[in-house]
């Protein structure tokens, strides 16, 4: 408890004792002393007490202390705010935003220290905080809490972590612009010195800043000093450069080749289909059960009716030491969504008969998946990016192949898209296909939409001609 109630006395000498000096005051009811070698070192003391009156400072009533000091005796380090704050987002973060807040905490807190004696090795660094101060997992009772504070770690890792403890700086001096802006300068660099990627180091600058939108919550500092430092993260340009996507020709080319690569890209050959003719992200591809799909039978002219595909789940890949389950993907609800949203796609006849026949062929594995590893398991990253690796080599000519022509399966996702909106989709529509906010869909695809607007127009003008 703060007062105002404050009395300061002169200084008493006691001698015979090795600090002779007694300083004494009191606080509300409660007296305080404290004892110096020298005189000089009594009156200064006495003397900053009585100008933190003289300011109207409040003392504290326990500890004798002006409020400011009292404050910056409380003052974590910034060492201990980044664990506080990597614990606080853990339970509702993706497994994908655990690690990305993990990535961006270590760069920035080898730099926000008061010495670089001893320091530990960068690799080593790299792996104490990483894995061990800003990984999260829990203890015997359920608790959650940083791995450091559950298990027992390495000697090396201990020693790091301990000297992170020791040297970094308190809250309220590693965010003074002389020492903020060097760690903000490290979140533009890759691990080798190169610069990062744009979206890399911007989505690094939001995990700082949100770190210290937190701090403010706790009252630890009053106003956000990212403001006062000169610094920007680069702007990105979110517009897709169509000239590397491919078209309808080609997307299906590619995703015939895949079918020729062996058994597994046979099996697959319906997973890049599911991207580009469904949408699907290739992490919700992973995802999809056979009970997902409305598959209409042909009608009896021979002609197959359009389906529908119930999008529910994404198990994006991130490694088994951020997912909750220990899995090394995430099993989470649709990107930006609530947890328990359906997105519901209608997937065209050409579709429809590639699904059908991927069950006929391969049934499904045992929990009703479509598409599963050699094994059983989840298809991995490696094994599909592999397979369309193979199938840009078989389709491209070699230059194309040195080019992002195509580049990710991913490719396929933005090419369908495009063929929705370039066929006169209404974007709405095409954004909820798409599992977008119409907001992103106009940023994403920009080029195509201003095209489809001069096909509107054209359209108004004839029926406004019709009215004349």
């Amino acid at each position: 408890m703060l007062t105002y109630d404050v009395d300061i006395w002169g200084i008493r000498q006691r001698k015979g004792r090795t600090k002779p000096y007694e300083l004494r005051w009191r606080t509300g009811a409660r007296p305080h002393s404290k004892s110096f070698r020298t005189k000089e070192q009594a009156d200064g003391r006495r003397a900053e007490l009585l100008i933190a009156l003289r300011n109207r400072q409040q003392f504290d009533i326990d500890t004798g202390l002006p409020a400011f000091e009292l404050a910056d005796l409380e003052m974590p380090t910034w060492y201990q705010h980044a664990c506080t704050y990597a614990l606080m987002k853990w339970p509702k973060s993706s497994a994908k935003h655990r690690a990305s807040i993990a990535e961006a905490l270590r760069i920035v807190t080898p730099v926000l220290v008061s010495s670089d004696r001893g320091v530990p090795d960068p690799g080593l660094a790299r792996r104490a905080l990483r894995d061990w101060a800003f990984r999260i997992v829990r203890n015997d009772r359920g608790e959650l809490l940083a791995r450091k504070d559950v298990e027992t770690p390495p000697d090396d890792i201990a020693v790091a972590l301990a000297w992170f403890a020791r040297n970094s700086l308190k809250v309220n001096e590693a965010v003074r612009p002389r020492n903020l802006r060097p760690a903000l300068d490290a979140l533009c660099l890759k691990l080798d010195g190169a610069t990062a990627a744009d979206n890399t180091i911007r989505r690094r600058y939001n995990v700082v800043s949100n770190a210290l939108r937190y701090a403010i919550e706790l009252e630890f500092l009053a106003a956000n000093p990212l403001s006062k430092v000169d610094w920007e993260p680069p702007k990105t340009d979110d517009e897709i450069d169509f000239r590397y996507v491919p078209d309808p020709e080609l997307s299906r080319e590619l995703i015939d080749a895949v079918g020729k690569l062996g058994p597994r890209g046979e099996h697959l050959k319906t997973f890049f289909g599911g991207i580009y003719y469904a949408g699907t992200r290739p992490g919700e591809g992973a995802a999809l059960k056979e009970t997902d799909f409305v598959l209409p039978e042909e009608e009896e002219d021979g002609t197959q009716p359009w389906g529908e595909v119930l999008v529910s789940e994404s198990h994006a890949e991130v490694g088994s030491a951020w997912t909750d389950g220990g899995k090394p993907h995430d099993e989470r609800g649709l990107k930006h969504r609530a947890r328990n949203a359906v997105r519901s796609v209608p997937i065209p006849p050409v579709y429809v008969r590639m699904v059908r026949e991927h069950i006929r062929v391969h049934g499904t594995a045992p929990d009703g998946r479509l598409f599963r590893a050699a094994g059983g398991g989840r298809v991995r990253s490696t094994e599909y990016c592999d397979l369309w690796g193979q199938a840009r080599e078989m389709v491209l000519s070699p230059e194309d192949v040195k080019t992002p022509l195509a580049e990710v399966p991913y490719s396929l996702r933005l090419a369908g898209i495009s063929l929705w909106i370039k066929a006169g989709v209404d974007p709405v529509e095409a954004a909820r296909r798409a599992g977008h906010s119409f907001a992103v869909l106009s940023r994403f695809y920009a080029k195509i939409l201003r095209g489809a607007q001069r096909v509107a127009n054209a359209l108004i003008d004839r029926a406004l001609a019709g009215q004349r």
